[in-house]
């Protein structure tokens, strides 16, 4: 596997935005979505050595100018207060101290990641960061997003950076809802969704929903390796070529992983690896290798950390850490039937 030139952004400010534990203040249950995400992420980074093979990043602050690309500026207005105490801005959706903060370096390091591989500079790149974005839309925070980075990256590099076409790829378990809706009417973003059916939100998601560029690919509860693979062979690689963009993005969200809380999907860490694999060979093919993935959900701190570091170590072409899954979680052999038809309902 030939090495190449990896861009890496990482920034401990996006510590700083942190949702409220749940139940009582005996229970008080910790939220999915957390820092620990990162810091477990981070470790796993520097035990693996794959920092030594990779370009550190700075992340700096997204301009106003370019979240109202995608977001109304109301909406930007609420999400860059700065919050003494905790609000609820949406459903599962909230802002406290920091969180404003973390959003603008999420989004920045994005921009920032993008810009350097548009000028060369960089051959790929992955951005770990949070809160992540896709459920965010022009107007409306929910699923932990406020921002959606990738999004704003997208348009961001249509006008500032000349990349005409922009294929978004979201393999996040959860249907990247936001972006779908921000690039709904505009024939220049593909958005392609790889999503666990009816899962959240519940009411979207679904094959042949009215739009210019949408390529949605809800799949059954339980699907592992096999199944992902076939999507990617029959639907979503066949789409991308055929959009031919100049520059693709990925909504990275790792929780379909086998052990995700959030998820009822099967996935281990080499079926991560095998997804980049071929977004990778993708990109080279339709757009001389210009990828940036964004960290969107992923919320099992034993699969999180393994399965971002099998996707740096394929954008970086470093070989991989793990044989198999090091977590070991039972999942189905094989592609069943379900999984099949589901493909080819959306091929």
């Amino acid at each position: 596997m030939a090495s190449r030139r990896t861009g890496l952004v990482f920034d401990e400010r996006c510590f700083g935005h942190r949702n409220p534990t749940s139940g009582p203040p005996w229970l008080a249950v910790p939220p999915f979505e957390r820092p620990e995400r990162l810091a477990a992420t981070f470790r796993a980074l520097e035990g693996s050595g794959i920092l030594r093979h990779v370009e550190r990043m700075p992340a700096r602050s997204a301009p106003r100018a370019a979240l109202e690309l995608v977001h109304d500026a109301s909406h930007v207005a609420r999400v860059l207060l700065e919050p003494r105490t905790t609000v609820r801005l949406g459903h599962e959706a909230w802002l406290g101290p920091g969180s404003g903060t973390a959003a603008l370096l999420a989004v920045g390091g994005m921009l920032e990641a993008v810009a350097s591989v548009v000028a060369g500079e960089i051959d790929n790149g992955f951005v770990l960061a949070r809160p992540p974005g896709h459920h965010a839309e022009a107007g409306r925070p929910m699923g932990f997003c406020l921002l959606n980075a990738t999004a704003v990256a997208a348009r961001w590099a249509q006008l500032a950076r000349g990349a005409a076409r922009v294929a978004i790829l979201d393999w996040d378990v959860h249907h990247g809802n936001g972006t779908e809706a921000i690039f709904r009417d505009d024939a220049s973003v593909l958005t392609v969704s790889l999503h666990q059916d009816r899962l959240y939100p519940p009411d979207t998601g679904a094959i042949g929903v009215a739009g210019e560029a949408i390529v949605n690919v809800p799949l059954p509860p339980g699907t592992g390796d096999a199944g992902y693979e076939l999507a990617f062979e029959r639907v979503v690689e066949p789409a991308i070529r055929a959009f031919g963009p100049d520059l693709l993005l990925i909504g990275a969200g790792q929780d379909a992983a086998a052990s995700d809380p959030l998820g009822r999907m099967a996935v281990t860490v080499p079926g991560f690896r095998a997804w980049t694999e071929r977004a990778v060979a993708l990109a080279e093919e339709c757009c001389g290798g210009r990828v940036v993935a964004f960290l969107e959900g992923g919320y099992s701190l034993r699969h999180l950390p393994a399965a971002n570091l099998a996707i740096l170590e394929v954008l970086a072409g470093r070989p991989a850490s793990f044989a198999g899954d090091p977590v070991g979680c039972d999942v189905p052999e094989g592609l069943r039937e379900v999984e099949r038809a589901a493909v080819e309902a959306a091929a």
